[in-house]
């Protein structure tokens, strides 16, 4: 049975969508949250530590995700993280925006293994919980990854999760198979592959290519599909109208928890909209579902949107 992780997406993935998608949808069986930066300072009581809190992540597990390029930094957040009950946390090398990139961090690294084999070597002696990468092939070009797997084989890692992409491609343009086989092949650690699996087809055909890879990632493609992990997974394919009831009830229990955690009509409208850019994949009509919701600015016109976009759902 493969082992499906669901991605870190900043502004989605957060804990109140982590922690509702098991009571709706099955077989995630772990999760990445999305990225937060490390500090030179930061109180146990310091509010970021707080939302971290394993009591505050329930539904799937989840692994903590940390930015950082300065190891000390790293290795004092990461140990907080240990305290609180994480036992593992995963350094991101993979972010390719690029403010992210131009502060030398994230894939920002990635062209420069030295700095990461020195990152490696400064923080892991100091580390409590077990350390995963996230990475992409490179910064501009795949072949860099090629030296940082070297550098990743010298030390004791929890594991790689890769997306063969560079981080100039930034979600754009074909996903490198063959590299991506290069790096199964020279890793010591375990790999997880991350990248553009939104259908069972999909993953079968990668499945097939991969055989020995220890997990999958999934992130647009299940959000855009919360079934796809169970149907990958061989669950038998439930009715259209029972998805759409199911995703219905799903949005309208995100909604009204972030009701409760968000101040202001305007904050709440706009943490929807984020969700919806990949959620509206769910439907046919797609982009038009998109636009809908994308043009709604109060509260009683988006629940309207929404009412009638899942009505003329249900009729399909």
């Amino acid at each position: 049975m493969p082992i499906i992780y669901l991605a870190p997406i900043q502004g989605t993935t957060d804990r109140i969508y982590r922690s509702l998608f098991p009571a709706y949808f099955k077989g995630v069986d772990l999760a990445v949250m999305p990225f937060i930066a490390s500090l030179k300072k930061i109180k146990a009581s310091h509010s970021l530590l707080i939302g971290l809190h394993p009591e505050h992540n329930t539904g799937i597990f989840s692994v903590p995700q940390i930015m950082s390029s300065r190891a000390e930094e790293f290795v004092l957040l990461a140990n907080q993280l240990y305290d609180m009950g994480h036992k593992t946390v995963n350094l991101n090398l993979g972010c390719p925006f690029p403010m992210v990139v131009r502060k030398g961090r994230g894939a920002g690294m990635l062209c420069h293994p030295d700095r990461i084999e020195a990152f490696l070597q400064e923080a892991l002696p100091g580390m409590r919980p077990a350390v995963s990468v996230k990475l992409r092939l490179g910064l501009k070009s795949s072949q860099e990854i090629l030296k940082v797997i070297e550098v990743f084989n010298r030390f004791a890692l929890a594991g790689l999760i890769i997306h063969p992409r560079t981080a100039a491609q930034m979600y754009e343009g074909e996903v490198d198979l063959d590299m991506f086989r290069q790096c199964l092949e020279l890793s010591v650690h375990p790999v997880v592959y991350n990248g553009d699996i939104d259908s069972t087809a999909k993953y079968e055909m990668l499945a097939a290519r991969f055989p020995t890879v220890a997990g999958w990632m999934i992130g647009r493609g299940l959000i855009g599909n919360p079934f796809l992990a169970e149907e990958i997974k061989g669950a038998p394919m439930r009715p259209d109208n029972e998805k759409t009831a199911v995703m219905r009830a799903f949005h309208d229990e995100l909604l009204a928890r972030y009701s409760q955690l968000l101040s202001g009509e305007a904050h709440l409208i706009n943490k929807m909209k984020e969700i919806w850019t990949y959620m509206s994949n769910f439907f046919k009509n797609s982009e038009k579902v998109r636009k809908r919701v994308y043009k709604t600015h109060s509260l009683p016109r988006y629940l309207d949107a929404v009412r009638k976009i899942f009505d003329e759902a249900g009729l399909q």
